[in-house]
């Protein structure tokens, strides 16, 4: 590799300092990157693209590991591939955030029961239950509900205009009883996110 930049015109200071460190770097945000969203995938039950990723992660590794190696005596390579996991990590989970992938499940819970709430779920064809429950200060009322995490932000929204104090808790779903369905439902998002950012 660093013949090849050599022929371009480039210092053996400026390879050993600049485009290596720099080379590292990319190379271990994307493979960061892509272990998130593998991650993300299994936790999904998408077990075809898994697999997948997995084996780019590992190749990508391999090449930055191998670099680090052979430049062992730089210590700019090893801040280079640190700040690559770092940032690696944000960009993961910014993709993440725009994939909004999979199923939550949200328990929400209120002094009393919210009527609004169980029509607007009503109206947008959400599952649910209400039940009566003992709290620590008596009589509350507990809902529970599985939605789409791109919906999860508006439905939050949503509870806190009818009751600010409002207590809710949010947890990952791995598999429901639909899963099949729900896998080809999550398709067409996602290659949807895909075409844009290859129009960008």
């Amino acid at each position: 590799m660093q013949e090849f930049f050599t022929e371009m015109g480039f210092s053996e200071q400026v390879f050993t300092y600049f485009i290596m460190p720099a080379l590292i770097f990319i190379a271990r945000v994307g493979d960061v990157s892509i272990n998130t969203l593998r991650i993300m995938f299994m936790m999904n039950g998408k077990k075809n693209i898994a697999p997948i990723l997995g084996f780019f992660e590992a190749l990508i590794w391999l090449l930055a590991i191998g670099q680090i190696f052979q430049n062992i005596n730089n210590p700019i390579s090893y801040i280079a591939y640190a700040a690559g996991f770092g940032m690696g990590t944000y960009v993961g989970m910014r993709f993440d955030e725009k994939l909004a992938l999979g199923r939550v499940l949200v328990r929400v819970i209120t002094p009393k029961p919210l009527p609004e709430l169980v029509e607007y779920m009503k109206e947008k064809d959400y599952r649910f239950t209400s039940v009566g429950a003992e709290g620590r200060y008596g009589k509350v009322n507990l809902l529970f509900t599985v939605m789409k995490r791109d919906s999860l932000q508006t439905f939050i929204d949503k509870v806190k205009s009818l009751d600010e104090k409002a207590f809710y808790t949010i947890e990952s779903v791995k598999r429901i009883s639909e899963d099949d369905l729900n896998v080809m439902e999550d398709k067409p998002r996602f290659r949807a996110w895909l075409g844009r950012k290859a129009r960008i």
